[in-house]
């Protein structure tokens, strides 16, 4: 196995993030100090990272339903609360996938597989992520228009692939880009200002059936699926979404904002 890929693989990030450690001379093999990228490693191996040995950990992937003001970071200075607040102490080895803003709330994946998080991160593979957007003001259908289009920020064209509207106020927006802060940032270029904004879904991960603070272990199957949609080999973006109220059963609605 190459050596990036077993470093994935025990939790300590992507597979780019282990090759700048090993580049950077921080990792051995047996003992002996490894710089080559294209070095494998054979069962038996002792590896380890900055001094310490690591082993290839059983993947484990959940999501969970940040609330607002909970911060997207392993720890605050400031003591506010983080997304590692809100989980087990036995699973503070995983790293976030994507943040949120403070303000926002909504679904974020949680893993120690390197490799997946290579897949949802890197923008080759257009990964769908769902918004419920509201906004200050009723908007016009010329706005969803030029979201669709694409609206210029300092790094480049910002755009949506699929928008739905809701109400006067609401609407669904779908990205396959990774901006900071991408929605609020389109909006405020329009001149509206998000009020509320709840990721809705990624890939076919949906927030049904989970409440604000609350995460879930996800079934093999559902990772697997989510690998493949990071793949390119799915998408989701076309199709009307069918959301309904975190934790509920009833028939298919929107988390209520006030309007």
């Amino acid at each position: 196995m190459r050596l990036n890929r077993y470093l994935a693989l025990c939790g300590l990030g992507s597979r780019r993030a282990c090759e700048a450690l090993i580049l950077e001379g921080r990792v051995t093999v047996n003992g002996r100090r490894i710089q080559e990228l294209a070095t494998s490693i054979e069962a038996g191996d002792r590896v380890s990272a900055d001094g310490r040995e690591v082993s290839a950990a059983e993947h484990l992937t959940l999501v969970l339903y940040k609330p607002p003001k909970v911060m997207s970071t392993k720890s605050d200075p400031q003591g506010r609360l983080t997304l590692y607040d809100l989980l087990p102490p036995h699973y503070r080895h995983l790293h976030y996938v994507g943040r949120l803003d403070n303000d926002s709330e909504g679904l974020i994946v949680m893993t120690n597989d390197g490799a997946l998080t290579q897949k949802l991160t890197h923008p080759s593979h257009k990964v769908d992520k769902e918004y419920i957007v509201t906004t200050d003001r009723p908007f016009r259908k010329e706005m969803i228009e030029k979201i669709l289009k694409g609206i210029p920020l300092e790094e480049g064209l910002a755009r949506a692939v699929a928008v739905h509207p809701i109400s006067p106020r609401r609407l669904i927006v779908v990205l396959q880009q990774g901006l900071n802060r991408q929605i609020r940032r389109m909006f405020e270029a329009l001149g509206f200002e998000v009020e509320r904004l709840i990721r809705s879904r990624i890939g076919s991960l949906t927030i049904e059936h989970l409440k604000p603070g609350k995460w879930r272990v996800l079934r093999p199957d559902e990772v697997k699926r989510l690998g493949q949609e990071a793949g390119g080999e799915k998408s989701a973006a076309k199709r009307v979404p069918r959301i309904r109220l975190p934790g509920a059963s009833a028939a298919p609605s929107v988390p209520e904002a006030e309007e």
